[in-house]
C-alpha cells in the first residue's frame, strides 16, 4: 500500500500525459477525424495507413528520418566520445574545455537552429565566409538552399547542439573506470591506442549501448531544424522532410486528424522496433557481485 501510495502521482502522469493520449491515437488513426469539422466521424479501418503507404511524400519523409539517423548516431557517438577522452585527462583548464563543449547543449534547440541559418547563409555567412576563403571563392554552397546540402546543414547543426550531452555521460563512464586497469595495461607494455581498445571501450560498454539508444530517438524525432532552417519546412523539394514535420503538417494544416495519428502511430512502432533491436543485439553486462 505504501509503494502504491508513492508511486500513483507518477502512474497517474504517465497515464495522463503518455498511455492516454497514444491510446486516443491509435483509436483516431482508425477514423476520419478532422479538426474542427461540423462532420460526423466515421470509422474508416485501413484507410488511413493504406494512403500513407502508398503517398510518396511519406516514404521521402521516412527516408530522410533513417538517412539522417544513420549519419548522426554513430558520428555524433564517436563525437562525444572523443571529446570525452580529451577532457577527461589533467590538462590545463579542462574544465573551462568541459563547460564550452557542454553549452550548445543547454541552448534551445530552436535558437541553435536560427543561429546556423544565419551562419549558413549563402552570402554574408560565416561559413561560407571562411569556405570561399580558404577555396578561393571554389567552394560557397548554398546551403538550405540546395538538395544536396540541406541535409548536411541539418546534420552539422544537431551534431552541434547535442554533442554535448553524450560527452557528459562519456565522461561519467570514464570516471567509473578503475585506473588499476590502464596501470596494469601500461605494465603490460599497452600503448595509448591498445589501451582505450582493451580498457576503455570495454569498460563504456554499457554507457555505449545507453548513448547509441538515446542518440537514435533523438535522431529520428528531428523537427525542430527542419521546421526552422529552410526557407520552407522540409526545405528544397522535401529534402528534409520528416515524419514529424510530416504529421504536424498533415494534422493542423490539412486538418486530417486521422491520418495524423496513423503517422503517429507508425512512427511510435517504428522507434520502438529499432530501439528493441539496439537492446538485442548489445545487451548492457550486469556487475557480478
Amino acid at each position: 500500500m505504501t509503494a502504491a501510495l508513492f508511486s500513483a502521482p507518477a502512474v497517474a502522469l504517465l497515464v495522463l500525459f503518455l498511455i492516454a493520449p497514444f491510446v486516443a491515437a491509435v483509436l483516431l488513426s482508425f477514423t476520419d477525424q478532422r479538426l474542427s469539422s461540423p462532420l460526423p466521424v466515421s470509422f474508416t479501418g485501413l484507410e488511413n495507413y493504406a494512403r500513407l503507404f502508398s503517398n510518396p511524400q511519406f516514404w521521402q519523409a521516412f527516408g530522410n528520418n533513417t538517412l539522417f539517423a544513420v549519419i548522426v548516431v554513430p558520428v555524433q557517438t564517436a563525437a562525444a566520445l572523443g571529446l570525452a577522452v580529451l577532457v577527461n585527462r589533467a590538462l590545463p583548464g579542462r574544465v573551462l574545455f568541459r563547460t564550452i563543449y557542454f553549452l550548445p547543449t543547454v541552448t534551445v534547440m530552436a535558437v541553435a537552429a536560427v543561429i546556423w541559418k544565419l551562419l549558413l547563409l549563402p552570402e554574408g555567412g560565416l561559413v561560407n565566409g571562411v569556405l570561399g576563403a580558404v577555396s578561393f571563392g571554389h567552394v560557397q554552397p548554398g546551403w538550405l538552399s540546395s538538395t544536396g546540402w540541406a541535409m548536411p546543414a541539418i546534420v552539422i547543426t544537431s551534431i552541434w547542439q547535442g554533442v554535448g550531452f553524450q560527452m557528459v555521460i562519456f565522461l561519467a563512464g570514464l570516471q567509473a573506470i578503475p585506473q588499476s586497469l590502464y596501470e596494469a595495461a601500461r605494465v603490460d607494455g599497452a600503448n595509448a591506442w591498445q589501451q582505450f581498445r582493451h580498457v576503455t571501450v570495454p569498460g563504456l560498454r554499457n554507457t555505449l549501448i545507453f548513448v547509441v539508444n538515446v542518440t537514435a530517438i533523438f535522431a529520428f524525432r528531428l523537427f525542430d531544424q527542419v521546421y526552422l532552417m529552410p526557407q520552407f519546412p522540409g526545405g528544397p523539394l522535401d529534402s528534409t522532410r520528416t515524419m514529424m514535420l510530416q504529421l504536424l503538417q498533415t494534422g493542423y494544416s490539412r486538418r486530417m486528424i486521422g491520418q495524423a495519428s496513423a503517422i503517429a502511430v507508425i512512427f511510435f512502432l517504428f522507434v520502438l522496433a529499432v530501439t528493441l533491436i539496439q537492446r538485442r543485439l548489445g545487451r548492457e553486462e550486469r556487475a557480478v557481485r
